[in-house]
């Protein structure tokens, strides 16, 4: 008996489909290469110093470019994050309301009182507002002239 061979019509469907996938990124990885390596070939190398450092808006950097930011930016950037995202549950909720029926509002109450915790949270211990205030004045280190911190301080200032 002779062996079948591999028409389009003795393929299954799923393999097809999976054949298909595979053709479509091997295909899209390729044109990437080739436009990467295209590029490679093509532009001019002309290095200079000047390329080599950092460009923040069109200013002359000045300092080091490595500075630790205040903590308050990602505060501000993750309640933005948690908050955006909880609209973004909200909306699809809205949407099949009536179809959900008493488990889904108890289900989005729970959800939503959750959020109001932790907004209630972040507003009582101050991470909402930019600049907190202190209850107490700073704390200034005493330093005794006899004792090593004060020899240390002494030969440093």
């Amino acid at each position: 008996m002779l062996a079948q061979s591999a028409t389009p019509e003795n393929i299954p469907e799923n393999v097809q489909l999976v054949f298909g996938l595979l053709l479509f990124i091997l295909a899209g990885t390729a044109m990437i290469l080739a436009a990467l390596t295209a590029g490679r070939f093509l532009r001019p190398t002309l290095p200079h110093p000047e390329k080599d450092e950092p460009y923040e808006c069109g200013e002359p950097t000045v300092g080091s470019s490595w500075v630790q930011f205040d903590l308050r930016f990602y505060v501000v950037a993750l309640v933005f994050v948690i908050f955006d995202i909880e609209i973004a549950l909200f909306y699809p909720w809205a949407v099949v309301y009536r179809d959900a029926g008493l488990a889904g509002l108890w289900d989005m109450l729970f959800f939503f009182g959750v959020i109001v915790v932790g907004f209630a949270y972040l507003w009582r211990f101050g991470y909402l507002s930019w600049v907190r205030a202190t209850d107490e004045a700073p704390v200034r280190p005493r330093v005794r002239p006899a004792d090593a911190l004060g020899r240390a301080a002494r030969q440093w200032s």
